[in-house]
């Protein structure tokens, strides 16, 4: 075991004269306490360490011992329901509120344990050898680690075993043993391997309509959420763990205030999970690092993250990653980087800031698992540009690696917008592939309505600077007829109230129901208008408002109501073609009542 004495401190880093051989990104332990850290530079007599815990009272002379291996985590079926640290290690477990320095995880607890193999079998690297059913939660698949194979010379009967309890023992090609228990160790850097990446074709559903119809984010695909402070991006990043389309959860708090984790944590406890009536907390893993938590492990907590998640991926099932936020991250990067001495490049980040992002979102993917299953990793990661600047460095490499980016406008926050997502700066470049998938659900003009709607509210854009010069009454009814029909876009579609139980969440059917309708009234609006009816006769037709409500009044189940509305809405708009063609519209202006 190779050592080092520690001859310079300052903050995370460490500088230390090395007694044997050393290798980069090897975990060390530092100290009596036993620090974790890792092996960040290599010179001829000197390894610089970069140190995941508090370094208060370290001093020159502290010993520090290599492990030999890279930094890793240990993977198995006790991850889900619980809290974490940014190193994996169980928090809030017991009365004191912190991790205590040097902690090393004790033996796993036990679950109920069931062989799917015998003897004699040949296992491949990622083959489930068993299942396990937790007390809570779903059930799980216990994977030879990817870096081993052979033959079953003996597997454990059905019963309770602990997590690192050898359960199954494998000889390889060479002759060697090697003893498996349901979990394993895996490096956190290291992205775990798989037999083949695939396309994807189909959409992470959310029920937020602005982001599924509008900017749709393809399963196994990686989005950024750009916004400046108090725009909304905790709060739509839990509304997308609350009620996305995947079978796992794994949400990072990097560097986020102690206040904001401690609501997650209290509304992931109490919240119901829409799919199975349980508590949404047994399919989701939280990974908690505080503002107050040692700058360093901000670093290592992303990785633990993508790495958990690639875990459940190699099960087989769809995980969704949230990671709140990148720009904490990229600022435990460039604080590290600092210590270390390095030449800072733009906005003082390291010039590796780019290569490390890149490293990150690259491992969102959906793939065919070395078991022959099919599972994905989506990432979405928040970024917190200072003062809304989105062309601060990491605000712009982001966006070279993301393929759905959903801009969080200040304007829209403040007026109490929910999602507040900027419609003309937000894109997604999987759009187009999700046009059959969402003709397969009914709506066969997604993309000719998706690509109206985007039309409608970049005209309105433009005309509302006109407005606010010469006042709206004084345009052409063909613009004011631009601005209600955008109008309409925005509030009755784009909106969504967390408050209301009916339209927190819109299923693709309800969705796709409200497209066409609205469609449907853009094109009868469009008839009314060249007719010569009035815009705010449109505006104050009784249908106009029951259209704008539709969302919060019409729930999943209600498919009859949409019809009937679309019936009445045909109903009213003939009823003004009439009025039109009998020359009273523009005299009296009344509005159309309802039968």
């Amino acid at each position: 075991m190779s050592t080092a004495s520690t001859r310079w401190v300052s903050g995370p880093v460490l500088r230390a004269r090395p007694e044997g051989a050393f290798v980069l990104r090897e975990a060390v332990s530092v100290g009596e306490e036993g620090l974790l850290g890792e092996v960040i530079r290599l010179r001829e007599d000197e390894i610089v360490v970069q140190v995941y815990e508090d370094t208060s009272g370290l001093r020159p002379g502290t010993q520090i011992l290599g492990t030999g291996r890279p930094l890793a985590v240990a993977l198995g079926p006790g991850l889900l329901g619980k809290v974490f640290d940014g190193l994996l290690r169980p928090a809030w477990e017991s009365a004191d509120p912190y991790v205590q320095p040097g902690y090393q995880e004790a033996a796993g607890q036990r679950f109920p344990f069931t062989p799917v193999v015998r003897v004699g079998q040949q296992l491949d690297a990622g083959t489930p050898f068993a299942t396990v059913q937790p007390p809570e939660g779903p059930g799980q698949r216990c994977l030879v680690p990817p870096d081993v194979s052979g033959e079953v010379i003996s597997v454990a009967e059905a019963g309770e075993f602990l997590e690192d309890e050898t359960v199954l023992r494998l000889r390889d090609s060479s002759g060697s043993i090697h003893e498996v228990a349901m979990r394993h160790i895996w490096p956190v850097r290291a992205a775990r391997p798989a037999a083949e990446r695939l396309p994807s074709d189909e959409p992470l559903l959310t029920g937020q309509r602005i982001l599924d119809c509008m900017f749709p984010l393809a399963r196994g695909g990686k989005a950024a959420i750009p916004g400046g402070f108090g725009t909304g991006k905790t709060v739509l990043l839990e509304t997308l763990a609350k009620w996305c389309d995947s079978d796992v959860i794994v949400y990072v708090g990097c560097g986020e205030r102690g206040n904001e984790i401690a609501g997650l944590l209290e509304e992931f406890g109490q919240l119901e999970d829409p799919r199975t009536g349980r508590l949404l907390m047994e399919r989701a893993v939280i990974i908690a690092n505080t503002s107050n938590m040692p700058v360093a492990a901000r670093e290592a907590s992303i990785y633990t993250g993508v790495t958990v998640a690639e875990y459940f991926r190699d099960q087989g099932m769809h995980v969704a990653l949230m990671a709140d936020s990148t720009s904490r991250w990229a600022e435990a990067l460039r604080e590290v980087s600092g210590r270390l001495g390095e030449l800072p490049g733009e906005g003082g980040y390291p010039a590796y800031l780019s290569s490390r992002l890149a490293e990150f979102y690259e491992r969102a993917a959906r793939v065919r698992t070395l078991g022959g299953e099919t599972g994905s990793v989506t990432l979405m990661g928040a970024v917190s540009p200072p003062s809304g600047d989105f062309s601060e460095p990491v605000t712009t490499h982001t966006r070279r690696y993301v393929r759905s980016l959903w801009v969080l406008d200040a304007a829209r926050a403040h007026a109490r917008f929910f999602p507040a997502i900027h419609p003309l700066q937000s894109y997604s470049v999987d759009a187009t592939a999700m046009s059959g998938w969402w003709q397969a659900q009914g709506c066969v003009r997604w993309e000719e309505l998706r690509r109206r709607f985007l039309e409608l509210l970049e005209q309105q854009a433009r005309l509302e600077r006109m407005a606010r010069i010469i006042g709206k009454d004084a345009m052409p009814p063909r613009q004011r007829f631009v601005l209600l029909c955008a109008d309409m876009v925005n509030e009755a579609f784009l909106r969504q109230s967390a408050y209301s139980p009916v339209d927190r969440h819109a299923s693709p059917a309800k969705q796709a129901a409200m497209m066409l309708l609205l469609g449907r009234f853009l094109e009868l609006a469009e008839e009314a208008i060249q007719a010569g009816v009035a815009p705010e006769s449109l505006a104050e037709a009784p249908v106009y408002r029951r259209l704008l409500r539709m969302g919060e009044e019409i729930g999943e189940d209600e498919g009859e109501r949409f019809s009937a509305l679309g019936e009445q809405m045909e109903k009213t708009m003939g009823q003004l073609l009439e009025k039109a063609a009998s020359g009273t519209d523009d005299a009296e202006r009344q509005p159309v009542a309802e039968t």
